[in-house]
């Protein structure tokens, strides 16, 4: 099932900056254990539907998995060989601005050692740097 939003107030959206650390999600609220990004960027819906596979599929059934973050910001591309101008171009993709210091995902309910295997494997789906934090 796709991470996106029902609906939205506007199609496009502005770029906007990765500056500066979050001061909003970044502490462990759920779980024993989290993953804490250390590095600016943007994450897609299938990178983190990707973790989320990997995670899940590591753990087999047991311990509980909070998704901290939401894919809210449309990105745009404008298609192939098309010339310049003309108008923001077409939705590509949804996705979700990331700052140092946030808590993507959390788990529980598992063995100290498993939940840091899973939540390895799941870094390993987002294109920037990762720590695994416990309480």
């Amino acid at each position: 099932m796709p991470r996106i939003p029902k609906r939205v107030k506007f199609r496009n959206m502005h770029g906007g900056r990765t500056t500066g650390k979050a001061t909003s999600g970044n502490e462990l609220s759920f779980g024993e254990c989290g993953l804490l990004a250390l590095k600016p960027g943007y994450f897609t819906e299938r990178q983190i539907e990707a973790a989320r596979v990997a995670a899940t599929h590591h753990l087999k059934g047991k311990g509980k998995l909070w998704i901290r973050i939401f894919p809210d910001r449309p990105t745009t591309k404008k298609p192939a060989e098309v010339r310049m101008g003309k108008g923001k171009g077409d939705l590509f993709q949804w996705t979700v601005r990331i700052l140092p210091g946030r808590v993507i995902m959390e788990l529980t309910g598992a063995g100290l050692d498993e939940m840091k295997e899973a939540l390895r494997l799941a870094s390993g789906k987002f294109p920037l740097s990762t720590r695994v934090i416990t309480r």
